[in-house]
């Protein structure tokens, strides 16, 4: 969850509503990923398989009906977010790489397609060698925002951190839209969250670890990531760099702020702990990633090419292969744009079916142990439902019509595959297991 996301977003974030009052897009993205949490809690607990989601969506859905094509869907999108979500890591490394030297477009791809490249070759490996990697660029991530921190608030000028604009907080359309798109970077920074669902096969004393690893994680993140925004504008104005498109060094503008305070040096040893973040993010991102279509193909649930395990290293080569393939491709688009396709492609079958899954899980299968239970149900499920579609609709036409392209594109997809495979809709469902 503690990735890059955060060094590259905020002045995205602040240019969404042009100042200060954007950092409410973080409150409301907590109340909306928190509420949702809670849905994760307790679907992970309930069901701590591997594969996350597209367990979930089956279940809930109903494993040989609705359920298959929920599943399929969750995977198909997942074949483009995950790459999204990867991209932009790839795309923050190469913009702090223009710290050192500056990059056109082309430069950018290029370096942004290296470190693709480079992570997938770590990857391409036995799990046993992974986990000493792992710690290593975990450490690096802790002394990256340590850093940021300590220097913030040694040296936080309130009057530069609120400094508001006229009519900061003026209720209109124009606010609500700036509102929205605020909310999206910060749901956005806070995915991760949900990540131990993937492997909750994995998990000991899943009932009580899952909810209470994905509860505290986003309520400590959240708190530091809004604590990195108030040390960030306490030290450099904001007008200074928003909006982010006219101001080259918003790129790396925690570079800039460390100069400011330190001198070039000390920026240039802070930067280097940045592109060491953005190596720890994607490469934990890749490694889970690659193993959730790998799952779902083992289940029968996707394509079968993706369960093909490497012959000799027992890993799911051909998966690692197009997720990480495909992130190299998504580097060529900018990074508002990565963010805005990742989110709204994401949100309409998995975010928003794990809200229905629960409502029909509870229905179908009310014996089902629950080591967990929605606190308040069902008012977050309301909150998150409500939440994910302010979120889609204010998101602006391009990345709403990526997300509703991905999700009838996929239809398609899994129309073809059953009738290619004779499964329902093509053939009668299998009978459920008594």
């Amino acid at each position: 969850m503690v990735g890059v996301g955060p060094f590259l977003t905020i002045p995205l974030l602040l240019s969404a509503m042009n100042g200060p009052q954007a950092m409410l897009g973080w409150v409301v993205a907590f109340a909306i990923t928190f509420a949702d949490a809670m849905m994760w809690s307790e679907l992970g607990a309930a069901l701590p398989g591997s594969g996350g989601s597209y367990v979930y969506l089956r279940e809930g859905f109903g494993r040989h009906t609705y359920g298959r094509l929920m599943a399929f869907l969750f995977i198909w999108q997942f074949i483009f977010s995950g790459p999204l979500e990867i991209a932009s890591g790839y795309i923050g490394f190469a913009q702090y790489s223009g710290y050192f030297c500056r990059l056109g477009d082309w430069g950018q791809f290029l370096v942004a397609a290296a470190v693709g490249l480079l992570n997938i070759a770590l990857l391409y490996r036995q799990i046993t060698s992974i986990g000493r990697i792992t710690v290593s660029l975990w450490i690096g991530t802790l002394l990256t925002i340590l850093a940021v921190l300590v220097t913030g608030f040694t040296h936080f000028n309130p009057r530069l951190a609120f400094d508001l604009p006229p009519g900061a907080f003026r209720f209109s359309l124009g606010f609500l839209l700036g509102l929205g798109a605020a909310s999206q970077i910060g749901v956005y920074d806070f995915f991760g969250y949900y990540d131990v669902c993937y492997i909750g096969a994995e998990v000991k004393n899943p009932g009580r670890t899952i909810p209470w690893s994905i509860l505290i994680s986003l309520t400590v993140i959240g708190t530091v990531y809004f604590a990195l925004n108030l040390s960030l504008i306490g030290v450099i104005p904001w007008r200074s760099f928003v909006p982010a498109a006219e101001h080259p060094e918003a790129k790396f503008i925690f570079s800039q702020m460390m100069e400011q305070v330190y001198g070039s040096w000390t920026a240039m040893a802070f930067t280097g702990l940045v592109l060491w973040t953005c190596l720890g993010s994607v490469f934990a991102l890749l490694l889970g990633y690659s193993r959730i279509p790998y799952a779902a193909a083992q289940d029968g649930c996707f394509f079968k090419i993706f369960a093909r395990l490497h012959p000799t290293k027992d890993f799911p080569h051909v998966s690692l292969l197009v997720i990480g393939l495909i992130s190299i491709a998504c580097c060529v688009m900018p990074l508002d744009a990565v963010i805005g396709a990742l989110v709204t492609t994401r949100l309409l079958v998995q975010f928003i079916g794990q809200i229905f899954a629960v409502i029909l899980l509870r229905r179908r299968q009310p014996q089902l142990v629950r080591p967990y239970r929605i606190w308040l149900y069902p008012l977050p499920n309301l909150v998150a439902l409500a939440g994910w579609l302010f979120v889609f609709f204010t998101s602006g036409a391009q990345p709403i019509g990526w997300g509703l392209g991905m999700l009838a594109l996929g239809i398609v997809a899994f129309l073809g595959w059953s009738w290619h495979t004779r499964q329902w809709p093509f053939a009668a469902a299998e009978p459920a297991n008594p």
